[in-house]
């Protein structure tokens, strides 16, 4: 009788070849090799379905998928660290080349060369955005280098106090106390308008705009960092940089952000990928690593691994940073997008984001019960008090296929935070109106 145990078409052992495996280590069986594993955890009963065939299981799934929401279907102002903007085809259509979706780090520069430009391009667009001396070619993502760069400024001044500007992300701030906890820094909070730094302080670490969508001003905040003798490190929003000064302009000594915005999708919050910039003096401090234009002995042009001050190389021990890749990919599709874009493109976005946003604010600061607590300057996002808990309003504009914004009550009184960028239309601007104002009148 046929044998019903189920067996996998793409396993490429033999019996006969785990048998010399096992044989070779001295074990029995490829029970024993498990042996350790308590016995109760070894082999757990899982609630599975039998095994379907490739095209049984393919139906099952587009069911399954055909159940979820597209993006057309919900109008959504919810931003706050992940962003829905307009992605052009040619991204993905360059990005899912494959001789870029099958490369590894490019350690072997004679056979990676087209990888080594994509990260060469990378960084050099990056520069030109934050007007920045260097950058490297990417960090796993925005709140990551931000952290590596609160460490980077540690060693540079050989300080152990990090000041945080109150108004930065919290989400950032969780990010950055978990890597200075084994390095023993000490982080402190200090406000825009009572700036006072102490001697011993690394760096002033802000984002640009900060977390409820204000805009710091950077000149000033810039000068007293300087004079107490710390760094200036600045979470910048690379969308924002279309419209805005570049952090240089300001004398910035270490400029991060996250490269989602830039061409990548929000995809449920990752992978993404961080800018990190700095100025020349401080390359030697940079995590992760660069790549740089040479010549070969024929003259002809190159690219290479100029500076690899990561464990993984040279430096072991005394690496830097511990990064072990650059998302070279979703750095490759920000490339892609600023490339496609232009300087002019950019702003234009920058300034679309500008405008729905204010056009949004204008409209729901005049729906009685609601208001702008925070009158300021502000790029794509913005707080509005709420007459009753966001939480409740955030249902009911569920409701009407609205996602609203992001529930900040424990910064501000009945908080909301809404994002809005150059996908909303007016239409969706001038719903969340109406619907923002019905809910407030039916408290």
């Amino acid at each position: 009788m046929e044998s019903t145990e189920f067996t996998s078409p793409y396993s490429p052992n033999t019996d006969a070849d785990r048998r010399a495996m096992l044989d070779s280590i001295g074990v029995d069986s490829v029970a024993e090799l498990f042996e350790d594993i308590p016995a109760h955890l070894r082999d757990p009963v899982l609630d599975l379905p039998s095994p379907l065939s490739e095209f049984e299981l393919r139906h099952d799934v587009e069911a399954m998928a055909a159940e979820n929401a597209t993006p057309g279907d919900y109008a959504c102002f919810l931003g706050a660290g992940s962003y829905r903007h307009f992605v052009p085809a040619i991204v993905r259509q360059l990005a899912g080349r494959s001789e870029f979706m099958t490369a590894y780090t490019p350690y072997q520069p004679e056979v990676a060369q087209g990888t080594l430009q994509a990260h060469y391009e990378f960084q050099s667009l990056v520069c030109q955005l934050t007007g920045m001396d260097v950058a490297n070619a990417g960090m796993y993502d925005g709140s990551t280098s931000l952290a590596e760069a609160t460490l980077m400024a540690a060693r540079t001044t050989k300080r152990s106090r990090i000041a945080l500007l109150d108004t930065v992300s919290p989400a950032l701030r969780r990010v950055i106390e978990t890597y200075t906890q084994a390095p023993g820094l000490d982080i402190y909070s200090v406000a825009p308008d009572s700036l006072d730094l102490s001697d011993d302080t690394a760096c002033l670490i802000v984002q640009q705009p900060g977390f409820l969508g204000q805009m710091e001003d950077m000149e000033a905040l810039s000068k007293q960092a300087h004079a107490s003798g710390a760094l200036l490190v600045v979470s910048a929003d690379p969308m924002s940089l279309g419209m805005f000064k570049p952090p240089a302009e300001y004398d910035a000594d270490i400029v991060v952000g996250e490269g989602q915005t830039l061409g990548i999708p929000p995809t449920y919050g990752g992978p993404y990928v961080g800018l990190f910039a700095c100025k020349q003096k401080y390359i030697r401090q940079m995590p992760g690593r660069i790549v740089g234009k040479t010549v070969d002995t024929q003259g002809r042009e190159g690219y290479v691994l100029t500076l690899q001050t990561r464990e993984q190389h040279i430096r072991r021990e005394r690496a830097t940073s511990n990064i072990c890749t650059s998302v070279g990919l979703i750095a490759l599709m920000s490339t892609v997008y600023m490339a496609a874009q232009g300087r002019r493109g950019l702003r234009h976005v920058a300034e679309l984001c500008y405008h729905k946003a204010h056009y949004a604010a204008s409209l729901i600061e005049n729906i009685p019960g609601y208001s702008l607590p925070l009158q300021n300057t502000f790029f794509r996002e913005f707080v509005v008090q709420c007459p009753i808990e966001p939480a409740e309003i955030n249902r009911r504009l569920l409701e009407r296929k609205i996602i609203g914004g992001l529930d900040v009550s424990d910064q501000v009184p009945n908080g909301m935070l809404f994002c809005c960028t150059e996908v909303n239309t007016r239409e969706e601007i001038e719903n969340l109106t109406g619907a923002l104002s019905d809910i407030g009148g039916a408290k």
